[in-house]
């Protein structure tokens, strides 16, 4: 469909809200208007509906290739368009890691064929591939990932000659996932030794502590600050690590910038007794002071950017015990609808959620003509109905694990249409269109 007529939808843009009908042909916003006359092969009363620019999401794990049981390309970004996210990038630790350039080209060809979301996927660092990470192009690739913290494979590093290198060589942004693994395997020895094989998920925040995540993502920020790099540090868990970031700069010329995440604004280290392993994440969930903290650290501006980690396993993974159920979950479906409760209890408005979730990546990463509602930009749209209700259950999940942390819980809103490229991806509950997705660019040179 090459053309398509929003009419009188309450646009959130740039902090202000205004009516208008948006003008969509060939995949772009051609204009944006009070009451335009023009032809269109499809017309959408979009009258008391909200319309945000699509989600940007910036760390996902969709475990294609390699772990394709817990989840797969076209799942997940299905889920993401449905809701509201309509570009993701995703992170190197499948199977194989996505560490040199033709593993990475792999991806992004599975994507072409099967995302109905805007992709980009993640270079990932280790010990021993710095060469293949410099070949990196930044015109089509979100980034440079390095787990800073255990994670898959050969995945983690912690050398801290490598680590100089890659953050003195590359101009690219640098994202990390910042947790002290000598801290984690110290108070991992201390539990096992006075618990056993009886750990339970109540203690996880306890193993992987405010102290590990503070001493890895300060150094993290020196190292930044003694090369002059671009970093990124993704899911930030405690109050300590807020204070690492600026607000006095704008978002465009900052060096150094933050994310925060649905689970750790949203959950707090007391629901681990009802929720048990299926909020077990790395970083782990913390204090409800924490929570807060993070919090603050959105509105204030020390945090820049919302996303979610999504980072499905299967039911029966997440079943076992403490100590052999994997660390991660499914968030892509309803992480917008989580922020608009957010907005409706209160804790923060509308534009702040424009800002975080669509606005801000695309300023951060540099993403070529999306992220704002404005003509000549490419059309990734959301269409939010604040008056509607969406409850959360296992048949309604559309991530391939088939499971959420929200499930029992009903948000005070619904997506209700999703354009991705200037294609109608989503309507009142239907995926219309597989493949719309595409590659971001990027202007990092």
């Amino acid at each position: 469909m090459s053309s398509i007529l929003i009419k009188s939808a309450t646009l959130v843009n740039e902090g202000k809200q205004q009516v208008a009908d948006v003008f969509i042909k060939d995949g772009f916003i051609e204009k944006i208007g009070a009451s335009l006359d023009v032809s269109a092969e499809k017309e959408i009363n979009a009258v008391g509906k909200y319309m945000l620019p699509g989600c940007i999401d910036d760390q996902v794990h969709f475990r294609e290739p390699g772990l394709t049981h817990k989840a797969e390309i076209f799942t997940e970004s299905r889920a993401a368009v449905a809701g509201g996210i309509t570009s993701f990038m995703e992170m190197p630790n499948t199977v194989p890691n996505t560490v040199t350039q033709e593993l990475l080209e792999q991806k992004y060809e599975i994507a072409a064929q099967r995302s109905l979301a805007n992709y980009s996927f993640f270079m990932g660092a280790t010990n021993d591939n710095i060469e293949e990470v410099l070949r990196t192009d930044p015109s089509n690739v979100c980034g440079i990932k390095i787990f800073m913290g255990s994670s898959t494979g050969n995945m983690l590093v912690d050398n801290e000659e490598v680590l100089n290198k890659v953050f003195s060589s590359t101009p690219m942004l640098i994202a990390t996932h910042c947790e002290d693994e000598q801290t984690i395997r110290h108070n991992m020895e201390t539990f096992k030794a006075k618990y056993g094989e009886a750990i339970t998920p109540e203690m996880h925040p306890l193993i992987r502590n405010a102290e590990a995540c503070y001493k890895s993502s300060s150094f993290a920020v020196d190292l930044a600050k003694k090369h002059g790099t671009r970093l990124h540090i993704l899911h930030i868990s405690t109050a300590a690590e807020t204070a690492l970031f600026d607000n006095t700069i704008p978002l465009r010329d900052k060096k150094i910038t933050a994310e925060a995440c649905i689970h750790h604004l949203w959950f707090s280290d007391e629901d681990y007794r009802t929720k048990g392993n299926w909020i077990k994440w790395n970083p782990a969930v913390k204090s409800a002071s924490d929570r807060e903290e993070i919090f603050q650290a959105v509105l204030d501006g020390r945090i820049d950017v919302i996303a979610t980690d999504h980072a499905p396993h299967t039911i029966e993974e997440k079943m076992q015990s403490y100590l052999k159920a994997p660390s991660g979950g499914p968030l892509v479906q309803h992480s917008l609808l989580a922020m608009l409760e957010f907005y409706k209890q209160g804790k923060l408005s509308l534009e702040m959620v424009v800002e975080k979730m669509a606005h801000n990546p695309a300023i951060l990463f540099r993403i070529d003509r999306r992220g704002f509602i404005r003509e000549g930009y490419w059309a990734d749209l959301v269409l939010a109905d604040l008056s509607a209700s969406t409850s959360v259950n296992r048949e309604n999940v559309l991530s391939k694990c088939g499971w959420s942390p929200f499930e029992g819980y009903t948000f005070g809103s619904g997506i209700t249409h999703t354009f991705v490229s200037g294609n109608l991806v989503y309507e009142n509950g239907r995926l219309l269109e597989a493949g719309a997705g595409k590659r971001l660019a990027f202007e990092q040179r």
